[in-house]
């Protein structure tokens, strides 16, 4: 038997005991009168008063000194950790008997009343004590090295439980959503929800998730964007529009992707492409200042600067003041071909100039944007829902946002000429058909839609899992998804 199957084995003996003295191993009929940091001084002044009385707690004990007639403990409840004082003349022979079975891990309850250490830490001195859950399991020793990092994430309630660290990340990214709600309703936008599964797997080019519908007969998709319903509520009359909730992409891992992630995309009628902009900047930097103090922040040891104005460049300029590509370059389609090649990308026959400058881009500049950047004027070829600009059909109304080499934002002006999106969409069809694993359908609805009369408007949307990275300086995609996608575990 191995060292942790006879901790296991120690501890249901343990259990077993505790039941011959007639414990409860699983009650509920205790309620906790105080959280454990509502007990504690403000910035832990030394001089600050404790608040008078009996307080009842109860928590995970996460420390134990036992001293014969005596021991401290720490106990951690979902706020902090306090400190412990358990005697025997205090608490009685029989329930000091039963604490001294009480191991790292069981959840107790304690009352008594507070005081400072001699060496001035705020401790509770027990009068009283109910074991509340027997915890089976030790917790491991060495839980926060870095070789324990699968198990952390398959784990995650003991992650969560051991690393106050990785609690307030996942605080901080429900206050990131938080205050994006807050930000788009007190400017208008109404809260939606649209389906999670489609008919047609549209507003995006991605493999889906598919599955089957019994009732109807009908073969649907785990959505892999909310985008074209998002627009048909616009089509309807709600003139902005906000979703907050999960996509599902059928594709690869790794730290910037997980098959189920969560996407805010938003629409507003009678905008432009540039108005979002602007609303991105203003958004995002009032969301860092709120929940990092200052618009000056530190990823992964790079200093980022998220203080508006953010940096803009068309794409055809970032290519030439940060890949170094020259002008004359940027118009010969077969030495860009070339260079594409030199650099291992891989083109389809039917790629465009369009297709393989964003290609370039990807590969010669995206890293190097650190510092929030906007990158516009996308080729047409790239971008079949977006709107045409004005001046160059070659190029659209649109614009990513990148911050720390990483695409945090994609929005643009929306395309609702109706023949237009048809002739694009079909366009897109022939391009990707041959190749699919789910051969691509028309959505003809959509299209029905459009022809009604969609009004001018644009739309976005935002990564929540890597701007929350960005602002939680996690490295990893899977550090701030409570439970993300792992491969199976190995049975010993």
């Amino acid at each position: 038997m191995d060292e942790s199957n006879q901790i296991i084995a120690q501890r249901r003996q343990k259990a077993e005991e505790l039941a011959g003295l007639g414990v409860n191993l699983y009650a509920n009929d205790f309620k906790p009168g105080h959280r454990i940091t509502d007990l504690l001084p403000a910035g832990n002044d030394p001089e600050a008063p404790l608040a008078a009385g009996t307080m009842a707690v109860a928590g995970r004990v996460m420390a134990l000194r036992k001293f014969g007639k005596a021991a401290f403990l720490h106990i951690q409840d979902e706020s902090g950790r306090i400190q412990i004082h358990i005697k025997r003349d205090e608490v009685g022979d029989e329930p000091f008997a039963v604490f001294k079975k009480i191991d790292i891990g069981d959840i107790v309850a304690f009352t008594g009343p507070l005081f400072r250490t001699k060496t001035g830490e705020v401790t509770i001195q027990a009068l009283s004590l109910r074991l509340l859950t027997k915890s089976l399991r030790p917790l491991p020793e060495k839980f926060h090295g870095l070789t324990d990092i699968e198990t952390r994430y398959r784990q995650r309630y003991v992650d969560l439980m051991v690393n106050p660290e990785v609690r307030d990340t996942f605080r901080k990214r429900v206050e990131i959503i938080r205050l994006i709600r807050d930000f788009l309703s007190n400017r208008g936008f109404m809260e939606v929800e649209t389906p999670m599964m489609q008919a047609i797997a549209g507003g995006a080019t991605a493999k889906p998730f598919k599955t089957h519908h019994n009732a109807l007969g009908l073969d649907l998709y785990l959505r892999i964007a909310p985008e074209l319903y998002l627009k048909r509520l616009l089509v309807g009359g709600l003139e902005r529009v906000f979703e907050i909730n999960r996509n599902f992409r059928n594709e690869g891992l790794s730290t910037r992707h997980n098959p189920e992630f969560t996407m805010l995309e938003f629409y507003q009628a009678y905008a432009t492409y540039e108005e979002l902009m602007e609303l991105t900047e203003e958004m995002i930097s009032w969301v860092t200042m709120e929940v990092c103090g200052s618009m000056q922040i530190s990823y992964q040891g790079q200093a980022v600067d998220l203080a508006p104005p953010w940096r803009r460049y068309t794409m055809d300029e970032a290519l030439q003041q940060i890949g170094g590509l020259s002008p004359e370059l940027l118009t010969d389609f077969t030495a860009l071909k070339a260079l594409a090649h030199r650099h291992g990308i891989v083109l389809q026959p039917q790629a465009g100039i369009g297709k393989v400058k964003t290609e370039l881009f990807e590969c010669l500049v995206e890293e190097k944007l650190v510092d929030p950047t906007f990158i516009t004027a996308y080729p047409t070829e790239v971008s079949p829902l977006a709107r045409k600009n004005e001046d160059d059909p070659e190029i659209t109304d649109r614009f990513e946002l990148f911050i720390t080499g990483r695409e945090v934002a994609n929005a643009f002006s929306e395309l609702n000429d109706p023949d237009d999106q048809r002739r694009r969409l079909i366009k897109q069809i022939e391009e990707r058909g041959e190749d699919e694993e789910i051969f691509p359908v028309l959505d003809e609805d959509y299209l029905r839609a459009l022809e009604y009369g969609m009004p001018p408007a644009a739309g976005e949307g935002i990564g929540i899992d890597r701007l929350t990275m960005l602002l939680t300086d996690s490295p990893s995609i899977r550090d701030v998804i409570l439970f993300p996608h792992l491969r199976p575990e190995k049975q010993s």
